[in-house]
């Protein structure tokens, strides 16, 4: 029995004629014939009813026409998965970034990943987290790490690295560091020049819209693609730092300062469109093992489900801020370093 005798079968069971079942699979009428004859002494029965004017099934050829249909799909299925396989060694992967956000894991994850399958071209992308968003929507990027408002876009498959508030962050001569305590509203904040990173960025969305929901305008009077650049900003009093908390904690020479009311969190996440590449998968499996080791302090958010920790646990990698619980990864960091972990959403 060979698989092209499968093949002719079901294309005569399909076409209830021989003639148009041998132009279908591009054979003569008396090869396909002699093959469907040679198939049926093999397996011992008549499949073919020819006693009609059409070619119709026999009650054992009912029987052989699932079978056969299931073995045709499985050899379709292993030479896919051949392929797949073949593709996820010869292929190449474009993986974007937040421009100046340097998130330590996806190096890491990017390094493992080449290591293994060093035939896969990785292509490396920076701009801002809108441009990234739609650009993974068109195909351009297959995978993205970008700062949102809330969550990653429902759209695309998305991986969240890290959730926290937006903050302030001042001078300690600022008259906003004495608030450091208890917080200061958007409002308060709003009446202050705002140093933030561009529009387009997750965190930049969080402000605008957290403020707009609440009827304010912010004023944000500088802006820089680096979170390192806004605190160097605001540590020469050039206006108030609007930051993720992450950015900004412990950083020498600034005070953190909650926002009582800024309710949005902003989220660092991996996102990616539904349909996958081997390749892509592969590189997803890397990045969810890089941010899921030690001392990321994002397992809790990026590992599989059940394998986190519990939620009245507080880890190392955790700190609260108005009562809540914070992720903050120490093995991502903004661009040009700081006093504090900042890894954050950009």
């Amino acid at each position: 029995m060979e698989l092209r005798q499968l093949k002719y079968f079901l294309a005569v069971a399909e076409e209830s004629n021989f003639t148009r079942a041998a132009e279908r699979v591009h054979i003569s009428q008396p090869g396909i014939s002699a093959q469907i004859r040679q198939l049926e002494h093999d397996l011992g029965a008549t499949l073919i009813d020819r006693s009609g004017r059409s070619a119709g099934l026999t009650a054992v050829g009912e029987v052989a026409f699932g079978h056969a249909r299931a073995v045709l799909d499985a050899v379709e299925a292993l030479r896919h998965a051949v392929d797949e396989m073949n593709g996820l060694v010869r292929g190449r992967l474009v993986v974007g970034m937040v421009t100046a956000c340097t998130v330590e894991p996806l190096f890491e994850a990017l390094s493992t990943f080449h290591l293994a399958y060093p035939g896969v071209e990785i292509g490396l992308v920076e701009d801002d987290s809108d441009r990234l968003v739609q650009r993974v929507r068109e195909g351009d990027v297959d995978l993205a790490l970008i700062g949102a408002a809330g969550r990653a876009p429902e759209d695309l498959d998305g991986h969240e690295v890290i959730s926290e508030p937006i903050v302030a962050a001042v001078p300690p001569g600022h008259p906003l560091a004495a608030r450091a305590a208890d917080g200061v509203t958007l409002a308060e904040l709003c009446v202050h020049p705002l140093i933030c990173l561009p529009t387009g960025t997750g965190i930049r969305t969080v402000l605008d819209q957290v403020s707009a929901a609440r009827g304010l305008t912010p004023t944000v009077s500088l802006g820089a693609a680096a979170p390192d650049a806004v605190m160097r900003l605001a540590e020469r009093d050039l206006g108030v730092a609007v930051l993720s908390a992450s950015m900004v904690a412990g950083r020498p020479g600034l005070v953190t300062v909650p926002l009582t009311d800024a309710d949005t969190p902003a989220v660092l996440a991996l996102v990616a469109a539904p349909a996958k590449s081997p390749a892509l998968r592969e590189l997803l499996a890397h990045c969810r093992e890089s941010f899921a080791a030690p001392g990321t302090g994002a397992r809790e958010s990026f590992a599989a489900p059940g394998t986190g920790a519990r939620d009245d646990d507080t880890s190392d990698g955790q700190r609260r801020i108005n009562g809540k619980r914070q992720r903050s990864p120490s093995g991502a960091r903004s661009a040009g370093g700081g006093g504090g972990v900042s890894a954050a959403p950009c």
